[in-house]
């Protein structure tokens, strides 16, 4: 029995029952399939669930280049399985595109703290190439609550700051659903995202506005369903290390 003819049983059953004994056989309320496929979990964070694509597993930069528009190597500097960002060389992109997905992504602030607020340790992860969760050091720093770490840029504040120390790892999980155009462009459903940092739950099912823009209203245009990720350069040296996604579509 698929799910919706299941669902018509159930309502006609309901129904029919209404003001008496609603109790059904037990086996009228299974459903045995699709059987969901095994997936093997992974024991830690520093270890990807089975079916994840590794984006970074410290060694080098192979899934990603420039985010530049002639493209190119990715220049982040690569030591000790992590990479940083190197000032002034740009923004880099995955060679791989996503719509829906799982993202785990873990950043460090610089060690030496430079600057306040906007200025301090920032990076970003634009989902789709023009979603942004922020990455910046917000830990004892002031800046607008839309614009600090775990926020979705100018239109989110996360639910608390869960940040920790600049010498310690930050840890994002991210669930993205990518937004639905029809055939003529029209928007179907919006983009929506699901954060927890380090553990804590900070963005929940955020349905967002349109893509991430600085000064301007953010309006919905069609593109295509799935696209690069990138990370920005925005000249300070942000660290990542133990990045990996799961393909949701």
């Amino acid at each position: 029995m698929n799910k919706l003819v299941f669902l018509i049983f159930t309502l006609l059953i309901s129904n029919l029952l209404i003001g008496q004994d609603r109790k059904i056989p037990p086996e009228a309320t299974e459903i045995w399939e699709p059987v969901p496929r095994k997936v093997d979990p992974g024991s830690d964070n520093a270890t990807p669930p089975s079916d994840a694509i590794v984006l970074f597993g410290g060694n080098d930069l192979s899934e990603w280049e420039s985010a530049g528009k002639d493209g190119g190597e990715a220049k982040w500097e690569v030591k000790d399985g992590i990479f940083t960002v190197v000032p002034k060389t740009g923004a880099i992109k995955t060679k791989k595109e996503f719509g829906s997905c799982q993202l785990h992504i873990e950043w460090r602030s610089p060690q030496e703290i430079v600057g306040e607020g906007q200025g301090r340790g920032n990076s970003g992860i634009f989902l789709m190439s023009k979603y942004e969760v922020q990455v910046l050091d917000s830990y004892e720093s002031k800046t607008y609550s839309n614009g600090q770490a775990a926020s979705i840029y100018k239109q989110s504040i996360p639910l608390v700051n869960a940040m920790r120390p600049p010498s310690e790892w930050e840890v994002y999980d991210i669930i993205f659903n990518a937004p639905k155009f029809n055939k003529d462009g029209i928007l179907k459903s919006p983009a929506s995202v699901t954060i927890f940092h380090n553990g804590v739950l900070v963005q929940n099912n955020f349905e967002l506005k349109g893509p991430t823009e600085y000064n301007r209203i953010p309006i919905y245009e069609p593109h295509p369903e799935k696209m690069p990720i990138i990370l920005q350069d925005h000249g300070n040296p942000v660290s990542f290390r133990n990045i990996w996604i799961r393909d949701l579509e």
